[in-house]
């Protein structure tokens, strides 16, 4: 199938325009990308950095999460994984304009769907984790606070930014796919042989045929008073033929 002429397959215009940088900065879906790789940042950076503290008497080191080290490594690997996911995605947007093949956009946001919305599932995950080990943490004079709120507060964040962008890829699908399955209507020549124009067909059309009067001759019993004489090659003159002229 081919695209139909202003429309865009997979929510992308079609391909052979330039990039402009303001106008996919500014779209909602680039925005909340951006607002993805910022959370997942602040929750990795944060928990390596202080996400791990050692007591008094001890050198080991261990979670902030009620010493649950589970709870830290399961946070700092989902968000490596949507960091770098994020910046993946943000490079195929802008690839995507540039595809020509409809099948090729169709894989693309088929594969952006797919890990949104698993890592909205994932997030989601770590949230409850991480929230449900901070309440069972009793000891908190050492740990530092924010750092632990901080974690689970941007966890949350995370699951509403990845369930938007689930969303906005599930649009741009449906879209795509109305689109290209609408075959493209091309107007059918005219007809060289019809006597009409295109604009003009008349519905039904039966001429007239017309008989002329045939009328049937009888034989007449009167004789015909206007019938021509005879013709005669060499008519006489009147009178008498023996006639000559005197001789003086």
């Amino acid at each position: 199938m081919e695209e139909t002429g202003g429309a865009s397959a997979y929510g992308a215009s079609l391909a052979g325009g330039g990039f402009d940088f303001y106008k996919f900065i500014r779209q909602p879906q680039t925005i909340v990308r951006i607002l993805s790789w910022i959370f997942a940042l602040v929750v990795f950076a944060t928990i390596t950095t202080e996400g791990y503290i050692n007591s008094v008497d001890s050198s080991e080191v261990k979670c902030i999460f009620n010493h649950n080290d589970s709870a830290c490594h399961y946070a700092i690997g989902i968000g490596v994984i949507a960091f770098l996911a994020c910046v993946a995605f943000l490079v195929l947007d802008v690839y995507l304009p540039f595809m020509s093949s409809a099948q090729e956009r169709k894989y693309a946001v088929m594969a952006d769907l797919g890990f949104s919305g698993a890592w909205c599932f994932l997030w989601m995950v770590c949230f409850c984790l991480l929230a449900s080990q901070w309440t069972k943490t009793l000891d908190v004079t050492a740990v530092p606070k924010d750092a632990a709120r901080a974690t689970v507060a941007f966890s949350f964040f995370s699951i509403a930014t990845w369930g938007i962008l689930a969303y906005f890829a599930f649009i741009r699908f449906r879209r795509g796919v109305n689109q290209v399955t609408i075959p493209t209507y091309t107007e059918q020549p005219p007809d060289q042989h019809t006597p009409y124009p295109p604009t003009y067909a008349p519905t039904s059309y039966n001429p007239t045929t017309y008989t002329p009067t045939t009328y049937n001759s009888y034989p007449s019993s009167v004789p015909d008073m206007h019938k021509q004489p005879p013709f005669t090659p060499n008519p006489q003159a009147h009178g008498n033929a023996e006639y000559l002229p005197p001789n003086y």
